[in-house]
């Protein structure tokens, strides 16, 4: 396989969340895909290491924010390059609580997805969620 061809996939840029009891947390994602349109399935791949991979494996739901292609950096690199661990990530950012109980990210969001886990796949440092 010629590795230059991964760089040619198509990406978004998403904030996926969800929640642990009454906390929640929400990170950048890149790896949103649907899988069939009925039922509508959507599948996320999130890293092992992150909170949000925690709080998605305990509560069984997750959502998807879509961001706009405009959206600032500095939003990025908020739910990017900072843990839940040390931060309160939705502090200062618009966001409701959607029927699942996890947060739905608004600011820069063109639109957004709710979902409940059916199933879990392992892919060595990430898990996908279906």
């Amino acid at each position: 396989m010629n590795p230059k061809a991964l760089h040619k996939l198509g990406y978004g840029m998403y904030v996926v969340s969800s929640r642990k009891g009454d906390k929640i947390n929400g990170q950048i994602a890149n790896t949103v895909f649907q899988i069939t349109s009925e039922p509508p399935t959507v599948a996320v791949s999130i890293n092992k290491n992150n909170l949000t991979h925690q709080f998605i494996r305990e509560s069984r739901v997750f959502t998807v924010s879509v961001l706009c292609q405009d959206t600032p950096l500095s939003f990025i690199g908020h739910f990017g390059f900072k843990s839940g661990r040390d931060i309160d990530k939705v502090e200062g950012i618009n966001y409701k609580i959607g029927e699942t109980q996890a947060p739905v990210v608004i600011d820069n969001a063109v639109a957004y997805l709710e979902a409940k886990v059916t199933q879990e796949v392992d892919v060595v440092t990430h898990t996908i969620f279906i």
